[in-house]
């Protein structure tokens, strides 16, 4: 992907009002919602006292995400571009893990990630992006 293209992608990124998201999260977790200028783009992430629990992006039907428990990544495919998905609905994304994670798709988010820097909270996604171990694929 061209890196104009990246940051276009980057920058598009709008945070959604807490309001809007459901209160049913584990106490003291706090949910963090981006969404891009294009469907199916979206950034979700979980604090717990400013750390990064969990965070997951989705963009073009792929997916990654890390959880602080299992401090591995995990990249894959969601349903939002299927139409024969009978169990489809809107507000609803399932995501098909991958077999062996997708290098690539990491070096995407990451550099979406990036293009965002000097933003406290996407300065603590990129940490993660160097502080954890890379998939190897």
């Amino acid at each position: 992907m061209q890196t104009t293209e990246i940051q276009s992608l980057s920058h598009s990124l709008r945070q959604i009002d807490r309001k809007l998201l459901s209160h049913d999260l584990i106490a003291g977790i706090e949910r963090v919602w981006y969404q891009g200028g294009e469907p199916y783009f979206d950034l979700f992430v979980d604090l717990r006292e400013d750390e990064i629990e969990w965070f997951q992006l989705t963009l073009r039907g792929r997916s990654i995400s890390w959880h602080r428990q299992d401090k591995c990544w995990k990249t894959g495919n969601t349903n939002e571009f299927r139409n024969d998905d009978i169990t489809f609905y809107a507000a609803s994304k399932i995501v098909e893990s991958d077999r062996t994670p997708d290098r690539e798709f990491f070096d995407l988010a990451r550099a979406i990630v990036q293009n965002r820097a000097g933003e406290a909270l996407f300065d603590r996604l990129s940490d993660l992006f160097y502080t954890t171990q890379a998939p190897v694929s």
